[in-house]
C-alpha cells in the first residue's frame, strides 16, 4: 500500500462526514481552524505524526480544546492537512502553466512536489493507516495529482519544450523515487537537485514548434 501512495499521492477528502452537513464556522473559528492546519502540516514535516498536539496549539495561539474541538482525534487532524497539501498542489498546475512557459510550470510544480513530499513522509505511518482503513479516501483522491501532472506535461510536449516520447506516467514514476530516498537531512536539497537533473533529461532532444 505504502507504493501506492507514493505512485498516486492524489488526495482530497471530505471534511463533512458521510450523509451528515457540515455547519459553517464563525469567522473567528474558521480563521482558528485555518491556523491549526497550517501549523499542523509544518510541525508533522519536521516532526512526524507523533508531534505534540499541544505544541501545535501552541504555536496555532489557541489552547488545546479549540484544536480537539476542530479536530476530535490526532487521525482527523492528519487526514485535513494531508487534503489541504494536495489541494495546494493540484491547484498549483493551473497557476504555474498561467504564469510560466509550460516547461518552466512544470519544473517548478515539480519542485513544488518535492515540498508535498517534505510534509506526507512526516505523515507516512498515519497515511498508511488512513489508506488502509478508508476506502473513500483513497477512491476520493486517486488521481489527482496524476491529472495535475498530465496536463502540465502534455502542453510541454505539445509545445516541444521537452521531448515528445515522455508520458507523465514516466515523470510521476521517477517522481515516486525520490520520495522512495532515505529520509536523511539533506534530503531536500538532494531531491531538488534531481529535479533539475529530471528536467534536463527531460529537455534534451526536445523540438520546439512541432
Amino acid at each position: 500500500m505504502e507504493k501506492k501512495v507514493a505512485v498516486e499521492p492524489s488526495v482530497i477528502v471530505k471534511e463533512k462526514a458521510e450523509g451528515t452537513e457540515a455547519k459553517p464556522l464563525r469567522a473567528d473559528a474558521q480563521r482558528n481552524r485555518d491556523r491549526l492546519v497550517e501549523v499542523a502540516a509544518a510541525v508533522f514535516a519536521e516532526h512526524g505524526i507523533d508531534a505534540s498536539l499541544e505544541e501545535i496549539a501552541r504555536q496555532a495561539g489557541v489552547g488545546i480544546g479549540t484544536l480537539y474541538r476542530h479536530f476530535p482525534t490526532r487521525e482527523h487532524l492528519v487526514e485535513v492537512v494531508y487534503r489541504r497539501e494536495v489541494e495546494a498542489l493540484c491547484a498549483a498546475a493551473g497557476e504555474l502553466a498561467e504564469k510560466h512557459p509550460s516547461d518552466v510550470a512544470l519544473e517548478q510544480w515539480m519542485q513544488r512536489f518535492v515540498d508535498y513530499i517534505a510534509t506526507k513522509r512526516g505523515l507516512a505511518t498515519s497515511l498508511r493507516i488512513l489508506l488502509n482503513t478508508n476506502s473513500t479516501l483513497f477512491s476520493d483522491t486517486s488521481g489527482r495529482v496524476s491529472q495535475a501532472l498530465r496536463q502540465l506535461v502534455e502542453a510541454a510536449v505539445a509545445d516541444g519544450t521537452i521531448r515528445g516520447d515522455v508520458d507523465a506516467s514516466d515523470v510521476l514514476h521517477a517522481l515516486s523515487g525520490i520520495y522512495s530516498a532515505p529520509d536523511t537531512p539533506e534530503w531536500r536539497d538532494r531531491s531538488r537537485r534531481l529535479v533539475k537533473l529530471l528536467m534536463d533529461g527531460l529537455r534534451f532532444g526536445a523540438v520546439k514548434g512541432r
